[in-house]
């Protein structure tokens, strides 16, 4: 009967954001392990994924990803890890039964028509790349618990979850972040028929709030919630508000 059960359970599928690995999810994965059965994949390049495309280019990316994606997921994506979860949902439909996005966006790079973030700080963070790349991403980790109101623990929380699995390939690293830099997927957000649902951080200076009603306008029947205290990443800084709002949204 509990092995029945067991197999009964939906997959929820988690991708992480950029720079990071699988282990930002550890939490989440014991919070939610009765569930569904939850699959942490690394992106290529991140963690445990030592192989990736040496063009880092999207569609490369997404076979990789796709290839470890069991048929009717629930796929949950944080920041980069959202982008790509947008992409795998527009390009491999079978495989996604439902879409969750956590702080993510489908275009990262703000312009005069989209909220996100400035050039010049992904230009910045480009620049330092080649000069200390542990240091940048110190720096990032940083950035994503900037305006929470334990923000130290926060980013202690974060350095500490992602210490159990080697460091990312330094190429991937750069080139991840271009890819971040490059991608629009608005038109392929907009023609999504899965149900979509997100979560965001009114504090997120990555993501910002402005740019929910620009999601809402493309999926209208997206079903999009704010933590009013929490920053870029509110699984680490709310894990059991956040592990409560997925819980409910993938039902």
């Amino acid at each position: 009967m509990a092995e029945h059960s067991t197999t009964a359970k939906p997959t929820l599928v988690l991708l992480h954001g950029w720079g990071l690995n699988q282990g930002v999810w550890s939490e989440v994965q014991l919070q939610l392990a009765g569930d569904f059965q939850v699959l942490a994949l690394d992106l290529p390049g991140f963690g445990l994924s030592r192989q990736f495309p040496p063009a880092y280019r999207l569609d490369e990316v997404l076979s990789q990803l796709a290839a470890q994606l069991p048929e009717q997921s629930y796929l949950c994506g944080w920041s980069l890890g959202g982008l790509l979860a947008i992409a795998l949902a527009a390009t491999y439909p079978d495989k996604v039964k439902q879409l969750a996005l956590v702080a993510a966006t489908p275009k990262f790079l703000a312009t005069d028509d989209w909220p996100g973030m400035r050039a010049e700080v992904m230009q910045q963070f480009a620049s330092a790349l080649s000069q200390n790349l542990p240091q940048t991403i110190q720096r990032f980790l940083a950035i994503q618990a900037l305006g929470s109101e334990h923000a130290k623990q926060d980013i202690l929380k974060l350095r500490d979850s992602i210490a159990h699995f080697p460091e990312a390939q330094p190429q991937a690293v750069v080139q991840a972040l271009t890819l971040l830099a490059d991608t629009d997927l608005r038109q392929q957000f907009a023609a999504l028929t899965q149900p979509v649902v997100g979560c965001y951080g009114r504090l997120d200076s990555l993501v910002p709030v402005a740019v929910l009603p620009l999601l809402q306008q493309l999926q209208p029947a997206a079903k999009l919630t704010v933590l009013a205290k929490a920053s870029h990443a509110p699984f680490i800084s709310h894990p059991g508000e956040f592990c409560q709002w997925l819980r409910s949204a993938l039902q």
